[in-house]
């Protein structure tokens, strides 16, 4: 007779799979068992169970009265991770023995799991619980990186210090993978200066597992058992030897595990040389040439670009591609100009560098930016590639990012949804009729909900704040100060992204005698929240972030506009949980989608931002706001200046008005409506299921079966 599992075993199981993290009824279980601890340890289950024994955890949780609780969640999990009938066994079947490797330099899964940076691995983080909901067989491939992305620290003058902490493997729901044989699985790369190995771990991600390549083993040199400490750290030497254990390595990784993938997704350029490691397979096993090989090859690989500016895209010297890629060519037999001309625009241009989105573009036959606008922006950037075709016959598709509702959702609008929408919505989020209910709930039951998600957002703003100042040494004044900043009844604008000097996260400040006067209007107040990391070797972005820290410490903007440092995915929950408006003022067309602007959709915030990205093709007129017109100036400053006179208009002669237009009951009535509208034609668009689900019947499914495909379709 099988033991009976404990309180201590079921709660270990569920840590172990991040289906907890998108699961209000799990976090709040784990939240209950020590809420301080809790949120000490960033929210990490496995080092909370670390911290409670079995003893300890039993006694505690027949104190809270928790047995069922647990027993409920234990059994959902179980049911989910069991369940058959899903959209993809329906829709993916072709997929089911041969699964997608889903290709990503980073992976945003959750705050706890330090190995992403910004909006790309959210993205693909989000695209991987999507992928676990709808049942699509699937399969992540990404780096292991011990020191993550940095913490950032601003000092007294307001300049951006990286910090940077060892992340303890044996605290987090990770594993390391064993073979048949019982050992750990470990794969090299070769170069022509030696070998680099790497251990494959595993995170499960619920239905899907995601598999990251580790170089810090023994078995290594010093120089390699670094190689994957940071994200995105080092210099060009460094990161051509990430990508090559990214794309090479991670095609052998799913060979050693036994799986031989049907279709291969790059997202971004990281991953190219992914490609390559398949086509000298099936040279290798198949006989084919290399021609031949590469055909089929292409035809079953899917490449998603996201970066429109130019400098965004990895490029490399012949000599680094040489030491690094040299082996695998001599196993694909192409010397040394056949393997640079696959990654350059002009093969016989012996001066143009290597290009990992070339490269890309070149070993696959489906490939799409991220929204309308970047379709266009991508097919007119890569034109030269396909010099015989005309701009408009490029083949580079769209297919538009969207966000992982369950993921971002905060649990007291859930409550909301959850009684207007059907019962089973959370199933059907692609689909618009299931949001049409949203416009049934009642305006003041919105608000409410809204305010008191705006309280806790300005209640954790506060706390930061006074920890961040209390670091810095500044005084018991100040602190006193920081902790009363914000007011629940002002119009609280946010705005958070990486301070990328295109984002123009200082576009507000162009002219401070016109922000002044908002922010001083005693009958309108209005506050600003900002947050955002600049990248450690951008000095212009770290300058955009010491303005607006020390335009927070000058009067009259102190205590009206803020600076909360150290961006994450659980800074970045409470604010879109929590603000009324979400601006996004890019320099158009610069912003390829953005994702962060439809987390707060869901919440009910609205957005005002400029036509760029996802909110192009999103703007009906009321169901948010828009800077400008979406034209664009050839001159960056006077496209700068009319953007901010545009914004300064907006704001003053419709968000502000609108937002203190109260009825009797003091319910802003129209803004509420434009919440409603936004979430009834923006939810089911922009959301991960959407997305996913486009990605396998215009991609995934045509690639499997290796028919053909024109990319038009995607638009």
């Amino acid at each position: 007779m099988a033991r009976q599992k404990s309180i201590h075993d079921k709660l270990t199981e569920l840590a172990g799979n991040f289906w907890w993290s998108w699961e209000p009824e799990v976090t709040n279980l784990f939240r209950s068992i020590d809420p301080t601890l809790w949120s000490q340890l960033a929210h990490n289950p496995v080092l909370l169970l670390d911290h409670y024994p079995p003893d300890l955890l039993e006694e505690r949780c027949r104190e809270l009265v928790l047995h069922t609780s647990n027993n409920r969640a234990y059994r959902r999990w179980r049911q989910y991770m069991e369940q058959r009938d899903t959209w993809g066994d329906t829709h993916a079947g072709i997929l089911g023995h041969r699964p997608v490797a889903y290709f990503s330099a980073e992976f945003g899964v959750h705050e706890s799991l330090p190995i992403y940076s910004g909006g790309l691995g959210v993205l693909a983080g989000d695209h991987l619980k999507s992928a676990s909901d709808l049942g699509i067989p699937l399969v992540g491939v990404g780096l292991f990186y011990d020191e993550g992305y940095f913490s950032q620290h601003v000092d007294p003058t307001g300049w951006q210090q990286e910090l940077y902490t060892e992340v303890d493997t044996a605290k987090l729901p990770l594993r390391g993978v064993r073979g048949k044989d019982g050992k750990p699985i470990v794969v090299s790369v070769e170069t022509r200066s030696g070998k680099i190995f790497a251990r494959v771990r595993h995170v499960a991600v619920g239905r899907v597992n995601l598999y990251l390549l580790d170089t810090d083993i023994p078995d290594n040199k010093d120089e390699d058992r670094h190689l994957t400490a940071r994200l995105y750290g080092g210099d060009q030497r460094t990161r051509i030897r990430q990508e090559i254990m990214l794309g090479i390595g991670g095609v052998r990784a799913l060979m050693a595990l036994g799986i031989r993938p049907n279709v291969i997704h790059m997202n971004e350029g990281h991953s190219a040389f992914a490609p390559l490691e398949v086509i000298a397979g099936r040279m290798q096993e198949d006989g084919l040439g290399f021609d031949e090989a590469l055909r089929e090859t292409a035809s079953s690989c899917v490449f998603t670009t996201h970066t429109p500016v130019p400098a965004g895209h990895d490029r490399f010297d012949s000599a680094l591609i040489d030491e690094h890629v040299g082996p695998l060519a001599d196993r694909l037999g192409l010397d040394h100009n056949g393997l640079l001309g696959l990654g350059r625009v002009d093969p016989q241009n012996h001066e143009e560098s290597f290009c990992m989105t070339v490269l890309a573009f070149k070993l696959s036959r489906r490939a799409n930016a991220v929204s309308s606008l970047h379709g266009v922006v991508s097919r007119r950037m890569w034109a030269s590639l396909w010099p015989w075709r005309s701009e408009e016959e490029i083949p580079i598709g769209h297919i538009t990012n969207g966000v992982h509702v369950p993921s971002w959702l905060s649990a007291q609008m859930r409550a909301i949804y959850d009684r207007v929408l059907p019962a089973d919505w959370f199933q059907r989020t692609g689909e618009p009729e299931v949001w049409s209910g949203f416009e049934t709930v009642t305006p003041g039951e919105l608000w409410e909900t809204h305010e008191s998600l705006k309280n806790r957002l300005i209640n954790y703003a506060r706390r930061r704040l006074v920890e961040q100042a209390r670091r810095r040494g500044e005084s018991d004044r100040r602190l006193a100060e920081l902790s009363e900043v914000l007011t629940p009844r002002a119009l609280l604008i946010g705005f958070a992204r990486r301070f990328a000097p295109y984002k123009r996260a200082d576009l507000l400040a162009r002219d401070l005698d016109r922000l002044r006067k908002i922010i001083e209007d005693a009958d309108r107040p209005v506050q600003f929240l900002f947050a955002g990391k600049a990248h450690p070797a951008d000095d212009s972005g770290k300058r955009i972030v010491q303005r607006v820290f020390q335009l927070a410490s000058e009067a009259p903007f102190k205590g009206r506009l803020v600076f909360l440092e150290d961006y994450d995915i659980n800074l970045g929950r409470h604010l879109v949980q929590g603000v009324d408006v979400w601006l996004n003022n890019p320099r158009r067309p610069l912003e390829a989608s953005g994702t962060s602007g439809q987390k707060v959709v869901l919440n009910g915030g609205l957005n005002c931002s400029i036509l760029d990205g996802w909110w192009a093709e999103a703007f009906d007129g009321s169901n948010g706001f828009a800077i400008g017109s979406g034209q664009t100036h050839v001159d960056a400053n006077v496209q700068d200046q009319r953007d901010a006179d545009h914004l300064y208009e907006v704001l003053t002669q419709e968000v502000i008005p609108l937002f203190y237009n109260r009825d009797a009951d003091d319910l802003p009535q129209k803004w509420i409506s434009r919440m409603k509208r936004a979430v009834r034609t923006l939810g089911w668009r922009f959301n991960a299921d959407r997305m996913v689900m486009d990605y396998v019947r215009q991609t995934y499914v045509p690639a499997a079966g290796g028919l053909s495909c024109d990319m038009h379709g995607l638009r």
